[in-house]
């Protein structure tokens, strides 16, 4: 008698045990060397930020992470579905209110749409988007929208966060409310984070750790420890003299 053999049952994803890892990681479009051995890694549940010049392949690595492009040598190691994805504009449908934009990624997934806006609304407060649950995305401002965005990337659950620039396109104030607001909602709802910012004030404010790329080909040239708790204060950050001193680090390498 031949006994059927079944297929395992993969493990699942937990934040304890899903972290990110690139080895030697490199990305051509034609002759154009995007990103040339890329190595960095990123521990579960920690935060990394990824700052560098315009055009040295930030976008580029994250999309290598989320497996939306394949790298040309080297490896990238994150498990199968452990990603979500948020690009630099909200993409939010403007033909959805605000809670379907939220419930569309659990929608994608198969849950049904009355089900994914039942799970997608209780968030709404919690994120500061109470009683905006019904309005379309051109009533809501852009950290507003930006929220909307974010939960929408968090329902899923999965451990890794990819965040590609999330407030380039804000003005300044609003910028800098909506880094506050991130930093005490990753301490609300803990993943693992490789965030791409241009901004290395945002970067030192809301990281464990720094990595600064170099213009292209780009390479990681230098990694910057933020031994700060988190969360932080947005305010008492702009005049601690610690920030300043990792920001002044970073720029450096930047400009080197």
């Amino acid at each position: 008698m031949q006994t059927k053999l079944e297929a395992p049952v993969p493990e699942p994803l937990s934040l304890e045990r899903t972290g990110v890892g690139l080895t030697g990681v490199s990305r051509r479009f034609g002759d154009l060397v995007a990103l040339d051995g890329v190595d960095l890694r990123v521990d579960p549940g920690e935060v990394v930020a990824v700052v560098g010049p315009s055009g040295c392949g930030k976008s580029t690595l994250l999309e290598l992470v989320a497996g939306l492009q394949a790298p040309d040598a080297g490896s990238v190691d994150v498990p199968p579905g452990a990603c979500s994805y948020m690009p630099q504009r909200d993409l939010l449908l403007p033909w959805r209110d605000a809670l379907g934009n939220a419930a569309l990624a659990l929608e994608c997934e198969g849950v049904r749409r009355k089900e994914a806006r039942a799970r997608a609304e209780p968030l709404f407060e919690r994120f500061g988007l109470a009683d905006f649950e019904r309005a379309r995305p051109a009533g809501l401002s852009g950290g507003m929208r930006q929220r909307v965005a974010f939960l929408r990337t968090l329902l899923p659950g999965r451990p890794v966060l990819l965040l590609d620039e999330p407030f380039a396109a804000l003005d300044s104030i609003t910028r800098s409310s909506m880094q506050q607001w991130l930093a005490d909602a990753l301490q609300a709802e803990p993943r693992t984070v490789l965030l791409v910012t241009h901004d290395v004030e945002e970067a030192v404010f809301l990281a464990d750790r720094v990595a600064v790329m170099s213009r292209r080909p780009g390479r990681v040239v230098a990694e910057i420890d933020v031994p700060l708790p988190r969360p932080r204060s947005r305010r008492e950050a702009v005049t601690d003299p610690e920030v300043a001193e990792l920001r002044r680090r970073a720029l450096e390498a930047l400009e080197a």
